[in-house]
């Protein structure tokens, strides 16, 4: 019986570090849903493609320029989270659920940034959109 052998057996491989990352590829940190958002967020911010609160919302889910809707799920007002959640399902737009107004309103620039770089005197916001991403 005739042993198969692909090509790269027939080579001697150069062991590498197990730690450094291989030619070629570039090391990607590993990034959550919620870092990703902020980068977006962050983005159509620079470009002016985000929309917050929830009379920009509206229009922007209405008029169907958005492209991507953000709510916040400690929003109090039941009303307001149902109209959102409602524009969104009816014009096909991607609803991403965030832990905490703050949180989101920290992403959305409503907020001063100080000399650490560190957000102070936030505030909340229970809804954001984007209309343009910026770069794609």
């Amino acid at each position: 019986a005739k042993k198969k052998t692909k090509m790269a057996d027939d080579e001697p491989m150069e062991e590498a570090p197990a730690d450094a990352p291989a030619e070629g590829e570039v090391e990607v940190a590993e990034m959550s849903v919620l870092d990703a958002l902020r980068d977006v967020l962050k983005r159509a911010l620079i470009h002016g493609g985000l929309k917050r609160g929830l009379r920009e919302v509206a229009k922007a889910l209405d008029s169907r320029t958005a492209k991507l809707c953000c709510l916040a799920k400690d929003c109090d007002n039941a009303e307001y989270s149902n109209l959102v959640r409602a524009l969104c399902d009816e014009g096909g737009v991607s609803l991403v659920m965030v832990d905490e107004g703050k949180q989101l309103g920290e992403w959305a620039g409503l907020c001063k940034i100080n000399e650490e770089g560190e957000a102070t005197s936030v505030v909340r916001c229970s809804a954001a959109c984007v209309t343009e991403f910026g770069e794609d």
